[in-house]
Parts: structure tokens; sequence; C-alpha cells
């Protein structure tokens, strides 16, 4: 089962991804990860990207997209994978979709996770993260027993620059212009299902599970 899972910052995409691979067998790959992986091995692409990433500028989509191809022939990716943080433009997409075909392979579904902007923002200025081991912390959460220290390791908590709600709004802002014509890329190739992120957290990954298992396997 391949899937792609999609939602704006603060959607919880990192761990549902995770929760769901788990749950499927499948392999959880982020690209930020992929990327670090294929750099550490210093395999041929990964040393390739490094020279992109070492001049400032953005890794072509043709050598990022080895990359996951690289990746995607792990072990770990046979019975399926989870994609969280890529493709993020249409570009993008169709350059996954063409290499999988070249591969007798193809995205079975995308996955939702749909929450309104003043929820997304109440959840990301309510975040606090250890200096430290970058335990995060929310105000909506059971707070630390020391007001301002991790209860894990002592460090100090502070408030990420890019979880202030001005960088926020601008994010989100970003996120749509992204995103929108992604979301009608996979809706108009029947792929697209939404889940609410509006709701407790296993809750959010019984219906993500329920819906990738009801688009997996049809016929595109």
């Amino acid at each position: 089962m391949n899937l792609i899972l999609l939602g704006p910052p603060g959607a919880g995409k990192g761990t549902q991804a995770i929760n769901l691979a788990k749950k499927l067998g499948a392999a959880h790959i982020a690209t930020g990860d992929m990327f670090r992986q294929a750099i550490a091995n210093g395999t041929p692409i990964g040393k390739k990207a490094k020279e992109y990433m070492d001049k400032g500028v953005l890794v072509p989509d043709e050598v990022t997209i080895q990359m996951l191809l690289e990746r995607l022939g792990q072990p770990d990716s046979k019975n399926g994978f989870i994609l969280d943080g890529f493709p993020r433009n249409i570009s993008q997409a169709e350059a996954l979709d063409k290499a999988l075909s070249d591969r007798n392979s193809t995205i079975d579904a995308a996955l939702l996770i749909d929450v309104k902007d003043s929820e997304l923002i109440g959840r990301l200025t309510g975040r606090w993260v250890c200096r430290t081991c970058q335990t995060p912390y929310n105000v909506k959460s059971p707070q630390p027993k020391v007001q301002g220290k991790c209860d894990r390791c002592g460090g100090e908590l502070y408030q990420r620059e890019d979880d202030k709600e001005a960088v926020i709004e601008n994010r989100l802002k970003v996120y749509r212009e992204q995103s929108l014509p992604l979301i009608e890329y996979y809706s108009k190739r029947g792929r697209l299902k939404r889940v609410s992120g509006e709701q407790a957290i296993g809750n959010v990954e019984k219906d993500l599970l329920e819906a990738s298992k009801a688009t997996a396997g049809r016929v595109k």
C-alpha cells in the first residue's frame, strides 16, 4: 500500500504517519530523514544532493525523485510506504507518478488531514520545546511539573520563532498556496481522502486507517 499524507503545519502528520506505518507494516518516509540518511550513507545521489544544499539552493526535483526511488529500494519498503513531506507541488507529484509508473507501481491514496486555521494557530502558538532534548509541550496538554522546565531532562522550555502567530499565519498562507493545486491533482485522479484532524489522536488514526483501506488497490 503506497500512501501520501497531506496536511498543514500543526495537523499532526508526523505522528500519524509513524502510527499508520506501524499499523500497515509500511515504511514511513519523511523527506528530511530521507535526505539526511542518503547524505550520511554517502550514496552517489546523496552526494549530489549535498552539493546543492551546501550552495544553499533547492535540490532539483529530479535529484529528489532519484533519492526517493533509492530509498524505496530498501527492504522495509517492500510492503508499501507512507510519504510525509513529499510531494510539495504539482511538478513533484507528476514526477513521482511517472517514476512509480516506470516501476509498475502507483500511489494508492493521498490522505489529507483537515484542520481549520484557527485551530492550527492555537496549537502551534501553544507549543514550547526543550532547548536540550527537544521534547515538545503544549498549553493544551498536561503541563510540566516545574513551569518552564522539561520533565525529562530539566532543560529550559522555549517557543520557536516559527511558532509565533505572525510567522504561523504566513506559513499557513504558503501552505494553502502550494497545497490547493496538489489537493486538486489527487482529487481529480480519485485518490484524495479527507480526514478531520480536529479529533482525538486515536480517532484521527482510525479514520486514516479506514480511508487508506477504502482507496488502496483501486484502478486509477
